[in-house]
């Protein structure tokens, strides 16, 4: 019997947590083979998240659950569930049921083909606003020209993989992540599997749009130095104008005299290099920011109280047990 961990990554998720283990027991209960734990990662709740999950935790014998000490966000939740799931396949899903738990039968299919993941995409964005799936959409396109690591459009964390993905994921313990980018970055094979996006029922989205913009630049400077090379290109292509325009004004000098410069001239220019320098500034200040956060050396997380065997501290997390 293959053993399977359920990591489900939890924000303020009290109204919903009873519902997804109920219905998602309802499916997996009836899968022969398999034999499944939950692992609910409380990212530093400020509701009664972690009561419920001591409480599903009593009741169920194949509850466990792990709490910070403080919000550290859903990345730092999803690493912290793979490092202490221990099961043959690992799923990861969201507790809002966003993530139809229908879906885990049909994708355990494709583990069983071979392949190392099975994950999930969305071929709708109903519910969402348009200006939301606009920039959902113009940031896979724009990761995707950018970047070597090829995300397929509308991915989502929702995927069961294999231990030894699992291993090569915990193998990249970089402070500043985006795990839809590793998933693709450490490779192995992954069928997609579509799905129209589920609005949801119960509870209240905590990604703010501000939330995601910071989420899309971390994606894009996490896995591309393209900007970089962008911002070269500008400065390289700004000094080939503005040494043809000194030669420009020197041969105008010399021919005709000197002229009066026009105001709206000057203006302007100064204008569009004071925006170019602030906006190479800004990307060089991502890319500073990255190495700034992963030279100081900071846990990923901080364990408060867990159910689960204490493990060894390493660098990715500290333990502070109850």
């Amino acid at each position: 019997m293959n053993s399977v961990d359920i990591v489900v990554p939890c924000y303020n998720e009290e109204e919903v947590l009873e519902t997804f283990y109920q219905v998602t027991e309802e499916v997996v209960a009836s899968m022969a083979g398999y034999h499944f734990t939950y692992i609910f990662v409380d990212d530093g709740s400020r509701d009664s998240t972690l009561k419920k999950l001591y409480g599903l935790a009593q009741a169920h014998e194949n509850v466990r659950y792990l709490s910070f000490s403080r919000n550290f966000g859903k990345e730092a939740a999803m690493y912290a569930g793979l490092s202490y799931s221990s099961g043959d396949l690992v799923i990861i899903m969201d507790a809002d049921l966003q993530h139809p738990p229908s879906m885990i039968p049909q994708m355990m299919k494709g583990i069983e083909e071979g392949f190392d993941c099975a994950a999930a995409r969305r071929t709708t964005r109903a519910g969402e606003s348009r200006i939301r799936s606009a920039f959902s959409s113009l940031f896979y396109r724009l990761s995707n020209r950018m970047s070597d690591v090829k995300m397929p459009q509308a991915a989502v964390d929702f995927r069961i993989m294999t231990r030894q993905m699992v291993n090569s994921i915990l193998e990249l313990s970089e402070v500043e992540r985006f795990s839809k980018g590793i998933f693709a970055w450490v490779g192995y094979e992954t069928k997609w599997y579509p799905y129209e996006n589920v609005e949801r029922t119960l509870g209240t989205t905590k990604w703010s749009f501000r939330g995601l913009l910071k989420y899309a630049i971390d994606g894009i400077t996490s896995f591309s130095i393209s900007p970089l090379r962008m911002v070269s290109g500008m400065g390289f292509l700004i000094s080939i104008v503005a040494f043809i325009y000194i030669i420009a004004t020197l041969i105008q000098t010399l021919v005709f005299g000197i002229d009066v410069p026009g105001y709206v001239t000057t203006l302007c220019a100064v204008l569009f290099l004071g925006g170019i320098i602030e906006l190479s500034i800004g990307i060089l200040g991502e890319y500073i920011a990255h190495i700034y956060m992963e030279a100081k050396d900071r846990p990923i997380y901080i364990l408060k109280t867990t159910n689960l065997p204490k493990k060894e501290t390493g660098s990715g997390h500290k333990e502070t047990f109850k």
